[in-house]
């Protein structure tokens, strides 16, 4: 998924269920608003705190989009449907969609 399909998606009020799956020190710098943040090397230890709302889109996102597309594949296998990857990352959201997220 692309930043502009993510921040449309957002903007008509989809239903969403972001996950973040960086490291702490990386949520803290910055994130995208209303993510929930389970760090790649937790994810399959636990998978049992996703949990999004009936119908929702899950999009798993990290810095540049190469870790998320692990994560969304790892969602996918426990299960879950309608997941997607962040192209790009958050670095593109901030280039792209919002720059008050700061770059790292």
């Amino acid at each position: 998924m692309k930043p502009r399909e993510l921040a449309d998606l957002i903007a008509n009020g989809e239903n969403l269920y972001l996950v973040d799956v960086r490291q702490p020190w990386e949520n803290e710098h910055c994130r995208i608003a209303n993510s929930v943040l389970i760090p790649l090397n937790e994810l399959i230890e636990h998978m049992g705190e996703i949990d999004p709302p009936e119908g929702a889109k899950i999009v798993v996102y990290c810095h540049h989009g190469i870790r998320s597309l692990t994560g969304a594949t790892l969602i996918q296998q426990a299960g879950f449907q309608n997941v997607a990857s962040l192209s790009g990352g958050i670095d593109a959201w901030s280039k792209q969609i919002d720059p008050k997220v700061p770059l790292y």
